[in-house]
């Protein structure tokens, strides 16, 4: 009897077709690292405004320094957290493609008059992969951007952060395994620009402590009411980075609409053949009737 002839390379079981790929399973572990490092962000982020005015923390001009150095073991540990639950071979060899691809497209504007097409790669890829993938490969896109122009320093962990979350939340969008077509790149484009205008107004928050003293009208003032404070922080976004945060809205606004259909039949096609939801499994004998190399 001859020996029945094993299927094609590539025809095995893949993932549905309708349904969002989970290339990152998130268990309660990696949940409780995303929480934790989410909630020490928006302290790091926002220390500031939420600190009493009794509190050391407000009167510290040690306080950025402190987050901008714990920050990176947190994001290492969460990191570590979401590959050691569910990051396979198959989801590091698209993540670094798309991490690689997203480092790549930044250059392209280098932050000039807000153009960053990063961001509309980073919410496509979240939508299609899910919110644990997004969240490492945000971390990661903007860590190998970063060493890629040069842009390393303490702001580095802090934009680690904003872009994890950017392309986290877009996983966590409504309808991924029904809502496709137009009404899917509205949803798409409506919470990229919401989500790039709220990525500078959080990245302001990291720098705005900075300038203390140099521009009383929009610096931060240790010990003053939240509603002082709160009051200079806006007229501190609305003077300097307002006009790159608009564009890069707009931006990512029109990529998603020009592009995000092909990119987005392009990912899927792509996590449908990685099969992430079929575990990979090596027969420990050859089958029957056929005879070992």
């Amino acid at each position: 009897m001859s020996a029945r002839p094993h299927p094609p390379e590539g025809d095995g079981p893949r993932t549905a077709p309708g349904r969002q790929a989970r290339a990152v399973r998130l268990g309660p572990r990696s949940v409780a690292a995303l929480v934790l490092v989410s909630a020490i962000g928006v302290m790091a982020f926002g220390w500031p405004l939420l600190a009493d005015s009794a509190s050391g923390l407000a009167h510290s001009r040690d306080a950025p320094w402190l987050f901008a150095a714990l920050l990176p073991m947190l994001l290492a540990v969460v990191v570590a957290a979401i590959a050691d639950t569910g990051l396979d071979a198959k989801a590091i060899a698209m993540l670094g493609v798309l991490a690689a691809a997203g480092a790549a497209m930044r250059p392209l504007g280098a932050g000039t008059a807000g153009i960053e097409p990063m961001f509309f790669l980073m919410v496509l890829a979240g939508r299609v992969l899910g919110p644990g993938f997004g969240f490492v490969l945000g971390s990661v896109a903007m860590f190998a951007s970063a060493l890629l122009t040069g842009g390393v320093g303490p702001w580095m962990p802090f934009q680690m952060l904003s872009m994890g979350w950017v392309s986290m939340g877009a996983g966590l969008l409504p309808g991924p395994d029904r809502l496709r077509g137009r009404r899917e790149l509205a949803v798409l484009a409506a919470y990229g620009a919401v989500s790039a205008l709220l990525y500078g107004l959080v990245m302001n928050l990291q720098g705005w402590p900075y300038i203390g003293g140099l521009a009383s009208g929009v610096s931060f003032v240790p010990g003053d009411p939240l509603g002082q404070n709160l009051a200079r922080y806006l007229a501190y976004c609305l003077a300097t980075s307002l006009g790159w945060d608009v564009p890069r809205a707009l931006v990512t606004v029109l990529l998603t609409c020009t592009l995000g259909g092909t990119v987005l039949k392009a990912l899927r096609r792509a996590t449908r053949r990685a099969a992430f939801d079929v575990p990979v499994s090596f027969p420990s004998e050859p089958p029957a009737g056929t005879t070992a190399p």
